[in-house]
């Protein structure tokens, strides 16, 4: 089996965040939440690296991160830009939102050729769930279905105080697999509950806070490559026609819809650890004192890359 590679998903704008959030510093030594990650990920075993970026943000990465880690393990850079859909398929004039953790995915198909893990640029995880993924990964192929892998997370352990967040929301069977997952695109504390929106904020309904959900750190082998090429003018055509200025080709409904064909089983790994990551400007000071509680406790070195 090929060694896997941890795929970084940073081309988001961090509109909400007021900046590009994925290379704001979070300790003294002007590290960001992706050496953190990077890490705990080469500690695992991981040793090719490839973030998924704008164009116009591949000199900031490279200065902010690159630079520090092409000498620890094998750095990539793909591009996911609006231009990249299929011949035949116009981007509406107006589109600035990038089309989705999918597409994302799917940009990274000519440097990918084995099994790989995929996380967000900006989000904490927890060291052990690197190693958990990695153990998944060198000792999991597809057979007569594909063998995915999930980190799950408990859902009050994910939340922000200062606003919203997008989760993906699921349910495992007695067996550990992934029976369903529902992309919520606005969740948030209310009143002491916690509470999503579908409707803009018109009504809200209730999540129970210990609900399992998707924080998009998967586990795949190349099959999920061709599975997205091949499902996504099916979602242009539709998107296109129905909100051609905001639709998304999210990941996690490729994934749902494969293990509702009976195509793919996903295991779900679970992590009691606690999230922590930078949605908004106000999360900054949550999260650098987190860094600076764990360095205290000897979980990481003041400079991870000495």
């Amino acid at each position: 089996m090929r060694e896997p590679a941890l795929v970084i998903m940073a081309a988001g704008m961090g509109s909400r965040y007021g900046g590009l959030k994925q290379i704001d510093p979070v300790d003294e030594q002007g590290q960001i939440i992706i050496d953190y990650s990077i890490y705990d990920a080469v500690r695992a075993g991981f040793k090719k690296i490839v973030f998924i970026i704008k164009k116009q943000n591949e000199k900031d990465f490279r200065d902010a991160i690159g630079s520090r880690i092409e000498t620890h393990v094998d750095v990539r850079y793909v591009f996911q830009e609006l231009d990249k859909i299929p011949e035949g398929f116009q981007v509406l004039e107006g589109r600035v939102k990038p089309w989705g953790t999918g597409h994302a995915i799917l940009c990274c198909k000519d440097v990918l050729d084995g099994p790989f893990m995929v996380i967000n640029a900006d989000d904490y995880y927890g060291r052990s769930a690197f190693a958990s993924m990695y153990d998944f990964l060198t000792n999991h192929e597809d057979d007569s279905r594909y063998r995915y892998a999930m980190m799950g997370y408990i859902l009050e352990n994910t939340l922000t105080e200062n606003g919203y967040v997008a989760r993906g929301v699921c349910r495992a069977d007695k067996d550990g697999y992934l029976t369903d997952i529902t992309e919520r695109t606005h969740i948030e504390k209310q009143n002491g509950r916690v509470v999503y929106t579908e409707d803009e904020g018109q009504s809200f309904t209730e999540l129970a806070p210990d609900s399992l959900v998707s924080m998009n750190m998967w586990g795949f082998s190349g099959s999920i490559l061709k599975e997205l090429e091949s499902g996504f003018p099916a979602f242009l055509r539709q998107g296109l026609a129905e909100n051609p200025l905001k639709c998304e080709y999210f990941l996690p409904s490729v994934v749902s819809s494969l293990i509702e064909a009976g195509k793919a089983t996903v295991s779900v790994l679970r992590s009691a650890d606690r999230w922590y990551g930078v949605t908004y400007k106000e999360d900054k000071a949550v999260v650098t004192a987190a860094v600076r509680m764990m360095k205290e406790k000897g979980l990481y070195p003041e400079n991870l890359w000495n």
